[in-house]
């Protein structure tokens, strides 16, 4: 299939898009457990880089998999083909010089990692929303580990599939202890302080 394609060279690159916006372009990639905060925290985020004239847009793990990857299962090899065809998505967007938001579990290192690897070093910044298992039951916005733990979904991460802690991630916010507001500062300061945001 590949040996007939050849990658197009626009003439608008990505740097004469990041200057049209006046920023850089990059990933945040949010991973965590369902219920975690993820979705929360980058619409309030989202929000707020919109109010500061700032380029985003957000690929949500429900919306990707209502339409693009509507004809994936939650196997591993599903997930893995969700999380691959979602970096390539983003990488699109990185070279149209906009800020990604994406909320997806993500469990597995390896699939983070690609994503990771199809950017240039500084447009993958990740995002471990950690949160106790004890405050996701109780919380269970959609009713998923109630059915998890009732064994109506069959490969439900943190229930009958494992979740991959990252190892490094370049930002921990813990909503067990932390407001989705105070996530979203948190973020906003390492953009800021890091040089991805003036």
């Amino acid at each position: 299939m590949g040996s007939n394609l050849f990658w197009h060279q626009q003439d608008v690159t990505k740097r004469a898009r990041q200057l049209l916006h006046g920023h850089k372009s990059f990933v945040i990639w949010f991973t965590g457990l369902s219920g975690s905060g993820k979705s929360t925290i980058a619409n309030k985020l989202d929000r707020s880089l919109y109010r500061k004239g700032i380029s985003t847009y957000i690929l949500d793990g429900d919306n990707i998999r209502i339409g693009l990857n509507n004809d994936l299962t939650f196997s591993q090899e599903d997930r893995a083909e969700n999380i691959r065809r979602v970096g390539e998505v983003a990488r699109l967007f990185v070279d149209a010089g906009i800020i990604v938001l994406a909320t997806f579990v993500s469990p597995y290192r390896a699939d983070r990692e690609y994503v990771r690897k199809l950017m240039n070093k500084t447009e993958f910044i990740e995002v471990y929303v950690k949160c106790k298992m004890d405050t996701l039951k109780a919380r269970d916005p959609k009713g998923l580990y109630k059915k998890a733990m009732n064994g109506e979904i069959e490969n439900f991460t943190g229930i009958s599939d494992p979740y991959e802690v990252p190892e490094k991630p370049d930002i921990v916010v813990d909503t067990s202890m932390m407001s989705a507001s105070v996530c979203v500062k948190q973020i906003e300061n390492f953009l800021f302080n890091n040089g991805y945001l003036k």
